[in-house]
């Protein structure tokens, strides 16, 4: 065996069993690393799969591109690690442990890759389900308070077709409803008109709660349109809607009659208005007896639009005959059930003097006809012809109210018959315009002159 050279150290027997326990430590040191890394890996691990399930996107995103980042210098640090020799002095170990830092970082790096690939590939393979509708939100954040609303801007407020960008602090009454889930209140306006306007405001959620209900709100007031508008509600109250109470069976006791009025009075007395009034009034007219019934005429008397009252009630006496072809003022309930008259069932019959003639008959030449006989008479102009036609109970003579003026209609006279006989009625014209003319006579029912039994003609020329 050859001897060393001089100078030469022999290799001792402790250095040699020292190399042994350097190795051991330096395996130590790496294992603790390793369980370190691992232990980040399933912190790291953790954290993804919680955050894929939670859906957020981003941070799965924002893992993945750290742990990206971290593979190439946890690489090359392993490679380092394993290129530092095995049995290395306590001293080399000593400086080569910072290196072996980034070794057990590459290894948890590496493993959250893997980690992170996996779940991502789970993430992949669920499918996402439709995406769950939020509520629509609603208004809830009240304006600052603005001016009161003037008494003009009131009524454009409240008028429909106008008043179209007012706006300020006021209060509305109405009822209210709901139209596409939101609460709207509708307001009678000015006209009757319907005007809708939209509930706003903290309250919003609540309103529905008093659907057809009658609810006052104040707030700011705003007409979007000339129809609508919105009102962001500070204040509110409802009121539940009036129950309809049922009416009661009607009694058999006639309602109160009450006064006429002087237009309700001039209705009564006009021909073909007013057919149903009823009620306490004094009319005046012209006595006549239909049979052994009294009647009242009170206007168009021998026209077929005259109008008359039978008179029925306590003062409707016998003693009432010497007033035929009279004035009389009667007081009583009256009934008018046509446009051609009625009943009045009288309290109290008044005569009254008679109105004085138009036409004197004096110095004029009179021309006169006796019962329904068909003839052709001359009349001078300005002067007279009379025309005495027999009553019958239940009916009256009368002529077109057109012919009646073109003649000149100046009278129509019931006169009573002798010794209780049948009654007459005679008419009276002046005539006042040349020509011929033929005038018709109808014999029709008292309170309906469209109804007419017969009728008779003559021929009547007026000569200047």
């Amino acid at each position: 065996m050859a001897k060393p050279k001089s100078g030469a150290k022999k290799p001792t027997p402790a250095a040699k069993a020292g190399a042994k326990p350097a190795a051991k430590k330096d395996n130590a040191a790496r294992l603790d690393l390793i369980r370190n890394a691992s232990k980040k890996v399933a912190t790291a691990a953790t954290k993804v799969v919680k955050a894929v399930a939670e859906g957020a996107k981003g941070k799965v995103a924002a893992v993945k591109k750290a742990v990206a980042e971290k593979v190439p210098a946890a690489a090359k640090a392993a490679k380092g690690a394993k290129a530092a020799p095995p049995a290395a002095a306590p001293a080399k170990a000593g400086k080569a442990s910072p290196a072996a830092a980034p070794a057990s970082k590459a290894v948890p790096a590496a493993a959250g890759k893997k980690a992170g690939g996996k779940a991502g590939s789970k993430a992949q393979a669920v499918p996402s389900g439709p995406p769950v509708e939020k509520p629509r939100p609603r208004a809830t954040k009240l304006p600052p308070v603005g001016e009161p609303l003037t008494k003009r801007e009131m009524e454009q407020l409240l008028t429909a077709g106008e008043g179209r960008g007012v706006m300020g602090e006021g209060s509305l009454k109405g009822r209210l409803i709901l139209s596409g889930e939101l609460p709207h209140l509708v307001v009678v306006g000015r006209d009757k008109r319907e005007l809708t306007f939209l509930l706003q405001g903290p309250d919003q959620e609540v309103l529905p709660a008093y659907v057809d209900h009658k609810v006052s709100v104040s707030g700011m007031i705003r007409k979007t349109t000339n129809h609508s508008g919105v009102v962001e509600v500070r204040k509110y109250s409802a009121k539940k809607p009036e129950v309809e109470e049922v009416a009661p069976p009607p009694t058999d006791s006639e309602p109160k009659l009450r006064y006429l009025s002087p237009g309700e009075v001039s209705m009564a007395v006009a021909a073909g208005m007013g057919a149903g009034i009823k009620g306490f009034a004094s009319i005046r007219g012209n006595l006549e007896m239909m049979g052994d019934d009294f009647v009242l005429v009170v206007s168009n008397g021998g026209t077929r639009q005259q109008v008359s009252f039978a008179i029925e009630g306590k003062a409707a006496v016998k003693s009432l005959r010497k007033y035929v072809g009279q004035t009389l003022q009667v007081t009583g309930v009256v009934d008018k059930s046509s446009g051609w008259g009625g009943r009045i069932t009288a309290e109290n019959v008044e005569p009254r003097p008679s109105e004085a003639r138009s036409v004197s008959r004096d110095e004029m030449e009179l021309v006169h006809i006796e019962g329904e006989v068909p003839t052709s008479v001359d009349v001078k102009l300005n002067h007279g012809l009379t025309v005495r036609l027999q009553e019958q109970p239940g009916a009256t003579w009368a002529i077109e109210p057109t012919l009646a003026k073109r003649v000149g209609l100046r009278e129509a006279n019931f006169e009573p018959g002798p010794n209780g006989g049948p009654a007459t009625r005679e008419f009276f014209f002046t005539p006042r315009n040349p020509g011929s003319f033929e005038m018709e006579f109808f014999l029709a029912k008292a309170f309906t002159p469209g109804v007419v039994e017969r009728s008779f003609k003559i021929n009547v020329t007026v000569r200047p």
